[in-house]
Formats: structure tokens, sequence, C-alpha cells
């Protein structure tokens, strides 16, 4: 059994006020557990398919939940940034329904020894235009599907940019961030960089996803998000064993497995890799099934503009992955099939009218590839220990140690993949 204490008393005033806003919950609370903060957990056994939780949408806080009148006072703000500000600035007679679930938020410093974009810059070097440019001797400690950067090589120029979200994490962040405060400030030009910034963090690690039947999906998913409470307690597994669902006037969890009591619940918040899960959440799972490395710096760097002009025009430009359950995706074979074989042949494989490149040769190709990866991650690891052992602050410390578990990760996964390449 899990073990657990009861979370405080803010808490349990907390849910009382849930159950008030309509908030059903069947055989589940919060709870707080040893060295991982708060959580859910069961209070009774489970069954498979039933309903844990129901939070109606009156309950939840909504762009619909803001008053017009302050909404109209920007101009463009995305939602996100929107709901930042009117928990920045928001009457106190509009924010105070929501007093006693605020009082169960985590508090700024949560975020500071968590989240990469409060770290100290030598921590969290990345290829936003919001840094200065890192000198070349700067390591960066950041893996580079957050950063943008590499240690032991320089990028290449692309033939042409292409938008992801899964890579640039850390500067994509930073660029909604800082256009969100840009356009509050305009509003409100003292506002308090700490205080928006933290109800921007909230906003942004405590949302779901937010969509009325029969609405588009905006082109920024981001601006699709709503605060559910109590809902929140949920923490992340990517194999969690329930099931979310919204139909425009309730959100609901359903256990898609049976629980005991005493065991914690879990939802997912996506198939997230871990420096996505990192960087957005603030947290590195141990196991997570989702967890990927692209390729993508590494395999360009290996082509001539002439042939990512090829790899471009055949739709083949990209998104190159690695994971530990498929090892290298279908598009990085295609890649290191061209290494292999003649343009002419190449083109025939992917067009389905020739035969496939040898097997042994692409393998070649790809561990070649992986290698430069596992060389970044020893590099990193073996910076980051010595910076360990020179490090007096405390809170710095556990920033470093949780950066060398997630490059053990990475190390981990380059090891498997190519193992499995033999």
């Amino acid at each position: 059994m899990t073990t657990y204490s009861p979370p405080g008393e803010e808490h349990a005033a907390f849910t009382q006020w849930a159950v008030e806003q309509g908030i059903e919950m069947n055989g589940v609370e919060p709870a707080r557990f040893p060295g991982r903060g708060l959580g859910m957990v069961a209070t009774k056994k489970i069954e498979a398919n039933e309903v844990m939780v129901s939070v109606p949408l009156s309950a939840m806080l909504t762009v619909d939940c803001i008053p017009p009148s302050f909404i109209n006072l920007f101009n463009g703000i995305s939602n996100h940034g929107l709901l930042a500000a009117f928990l920045t600035h928001g009457d106190t007679e509009s924010l105070k329904k929501y007093t006693l679930w605020r009082a169960t938020w985590p508090k700024r410093q949560d975020f500071e020894d968590g989240m990469p974009v409060l770290w100290p810059e030598k921590l969290r070097v990345s290829n936003s235009k919001h840094h200065v440019s890192p000198a070349s001797t700067t390591s960066i400690a950041l893996p580079p599907s957050a950063s943008g950067l590499w240690n032991t090589f320089r990028k290449k120029k692309l033939v042409e940019e292409y938008k992801t979200k899964n890579q640039n994490i850390l500067a994509q962040q930073e660029q909604r961030l800082q256009s969100a405060w840009k356009d509050v400030v305009a509003v409100f030009p003292d506002t308090d960089w700490e205080v928006y910034s933290y109800h921007w963090l909230i906003v942004n690690t405590r949302s779901f996803f937010y969509l009325m039947p029969g609405e588009d999906v905006p082109e920024d998913t981001n601006d699709a998000m709503a605060l559910v409470p109590f809902a929140d307690y949920f923490n992340h597994r990517d194999d969690a064993q329930c099931e979310v669902g919204f139909d425009g006037q309730k959100y609901t969890f359903q256990a898609t497995k049976s629980y005991e009591k005493g065991e914690e619940i879990y939802m997912s918040y996506g198939p997230h890799s871990n420096d996505l899960l990192l960087v957005e959440y603030g947290f590195c799972p141990e196991e997570n099934g989702s967890d990927v490395l692209y390729l993508d710096d590494i395999i360009f760097r290996d082509f001539t503009t002439a042939e990512k002009e090829e790899l471009l025009f055949q739709q083949y430009y990209g998104d190159y992955q690695i994971t530990i359950d498929s090892g290298p995706c279908f598009r990085t074979e295609v890649a290191a099939s061209m290494k292999c074989m003649s343009r002419r042949e190449w083109r025939n494989y992917i067009q389905g009218r020739g035969a496939a490149p040898n097997t042994i040769k692409v393998n070649n190709v790809i561990r070649d590839w992986i290698e430069v990866y596992t060389k970044e991650a020893n590099f990193a690891i073996n910076i980051l220990q010595a910076v360990l052992k020179a490090e007096t602050e405390d809170s710095t410390k556990s920033k470093i140690q949780a950066l060398v578990g997630r490059w053990n990760q990475i190390k981990h996964l380059c090891d498997q993949t190519t193992l499995n390449l033999e």
C-alpha cells in the first residue's frame, strides 16, 4: 500500500468548497505522499468503469468566467496570458470565489525549484531570443530538445525551418511567457513580474484542454485551456488507468481498472517526452513509455544541402525519433537508407517501386547517429557532476541532480536502442 498522509487543513477546507460547487468525488481524496508532494488516493475499493471525479463547468475557471470589461482592456492577448492576468489583476469580488482553491496551489518557490524557466541562467541556457547568446565556452545543462543547443557540435543551417512543439521547448515556453508579459504590462504597467509569472505558471501547469463541442481546435492549443478544481490533484503517469472526458457540461475522470483502498490514482497529461514534462511541468518520471529523443540536429549535420532538399521534397524532412519501446522511427530509417543507396534506388524504395535497403547498413548508420547523442550525454553528465561538487547552494544542487538524472535517462535510452540494433 502507498504511504501517504492528510494534505492539511487548507486542502480539507478546499474539498468542502469543491463539494459546494457541485464537484462529485467517489472514493478519492487528496493526500500527501512523502517526497512527492500532493496527489489523489483511493479511499475505498474502486471498480473499473466507476467515475471517480466529476467537475461541472460552473466550477471551472475559464476565459468565460472573466468579466467582459476586463477582457476588453486587452488587444490580442492569448487565453493563457489572459487567465494569468485575471488572477493577477482581477477585482477582488470576481476572484473571491476561488480563494480556498488558490490556497492549495503550489507556491512560487515550488516553481523556482522545479521549473527550468525560473532557474539560474547557467542551468537554463537555450537558443531562446530572450537569452543572451551563450559564449562558446558555456556548457549547456539542459537536454537538446529543451535547450535547442549542443555541447559537442554546432548545428547546421536548415534548408527550411519547421515547427515542432517537441524541440526547442524552453524557447517556445519563454516566447509565450514574454509575449503574455508584454501584453499585460501594456495595460497594467506596474505589474509585478514575480506575481504575474507565478500565475502564468499556475495556468501552464494546472490547466486542462478546454474546447466546447463543435468548436474548432485553435492553431495554438495553449489557447484551449481551463483550470479544473479538485481534478488538479491527479498526478501524471504515461500509462494511467484513468479515462478523462469533457462533454461541454462537465469533466469526468473514470477508472479503467479497479483500485484498492490506499492506492494512488493517476491520470495522463498526454504522451509527452520527459524533456517536455521537465520544462512544462517541472518533473521527470522514472518510467515513461512516451519518452523520446530527437535526432534531427545530428542527422541534418550528416547530409549535404542537396540531400536535405531531397528529404524535404519527399516529405521526410525532420522529426527523427527514437523511443525505448520502438527504437528508431520509420522516418529515421528512411533518412539512414539515403546514406546506403544510390539516389535512384532510394527514390524507388520510398515510392514503393524498389527493394528495401540492407538492414545491417541502415542500422550501422543509425548507431553512428545515436553515438553522437551518447557522447553529448556523457559530456553533460561529467560537466554537471563537476559543477555539483563545487556548488554550495542546496537549491541549486537539487536542480543539477535533476538534470544529471535526466541525462542518465537519455544515455540509457541511447544504449538500449543501440543494443537492440545489434
